[in-house]
């Protein structure tokens, strides 16, 4: 495969967009915001001018931002091989959009769902397609993880499976697969971390910098959970839960009330320039 569709061009998109033309993929790279594309389009071209000095280990970074076709119309998606999913973590954004990727791209090609919780046999059923629909959740920052989590559906084919890992292999990545279920393995223990985390802060046990110190120093941790929260995007962390908490109905998942007011306040992160840290524009 070398045409390969991305939908969604945010912080994972531009990221996967960038993986991918790396190692010599073209890639239709498709959003409703003509500004997110275009910002996408100045990350690749930045990584491509300055990629030696950002840690770029694929063979084709020369040329990289003109592999990309950036584009609104989801129409374009008639030619790619394999389509990767990165829209917001919303069932109901992601309910109403794959009936229109379902019409708009091949019959053959492989949908891959890129989300931290939604189940993909739930993602599956809203197309006609469902053998060749998988989850793969990508880590972020998408161009420094090597790893992959890879979901299979209800009814997801072995030949589905194939196909994914191979792409992963031809673009640096490798994969591993687990069954499907809300939040997978990563999330189910990451989500409840983080939300625990956030309890702790709310509750005066300890600040955030205090957190994550244990976590960093105590275990060996890269990152704490609260920084790591503020890296994901708090809006997304609370989408996850959420979909935890609705898929389990269980009141380990509940989340924090601190968590629903730092995201209705606009404190999503890095993103945002301010989580439980702040961040420099």
């Amino acid at each position: 495969m070398t045409r390969v569709g991305v939908v969604g061009a945010g912080v994972m998109g531009t990221g996967l967009a960038q993986s991918l033309t790396e190692y010599g993929h073209e890639v239709v790279l498709v959003d409703r915001s003509k500004e997110a594309l275009d910002l996408a389009q100045a990350e690749i071209l930045k990584f491509e001018r300055f990629g030696a000095l950002l840690g770029a280990t694929g063979p084709s970074r020369e040329g990289m931002s003109g592999r990309v076709t950036c584009t609104t119309d989801l129409a374009d998606l008639s030619t790619v091989e394999f389509l990767v999913e990165n829209i917001t973590e919303s069932w109901e954004l992601k309910r109403a959009l794959y009936p229109q990727l379902d019409e708009a791209a091949p019959e053959s090609c492989v949908f891959a769902v890129n989300t931290s919780a939604i189940p993909i046999t739930k993602v599956a059923a809203r197309t006609t397609r469902q053998d060749r629909v998988i989850g793969t959740h990508f880590m972020n920052p998408v161009p420094m993880k090597p790893t992959v989590e890879v979901i299979k559906g209800w009814h997801t084919s072995q030949e589905t499976i194939d196909a994914t890992l191979a792409l992963l292999g031809a673009f640096g990545k490798s994969g591993v697969q687990v069954n499907d279920s809300p939040g997978f393995v990563s999330n189910r223990v990451l989500m409840l971390t983080i939300n625990e985390a956030v309890y702790l802060v709310a509750d005066g046990v300890a600040e955030p910098e205090d957190v994550d110190r244990i976590f960093t120093e105590c275990f060996g941790h890269t990152m704490g959970p609260l920084a790591t929260a503020d890296l994901i995007g708090l809006d997304t962390i609370l989408y996850s839960i959420d979909v935890l908490y609705e898929n389990f109905n269980d009141g380990k998942y509940r989340p924090c009330p601190l968590l629903q007011r730092m995201v209705d306040a606009g404190l999503y992160g890095r993103k945002s320039g301010r989580g439980f840290f702040a961040y420099e524009a």
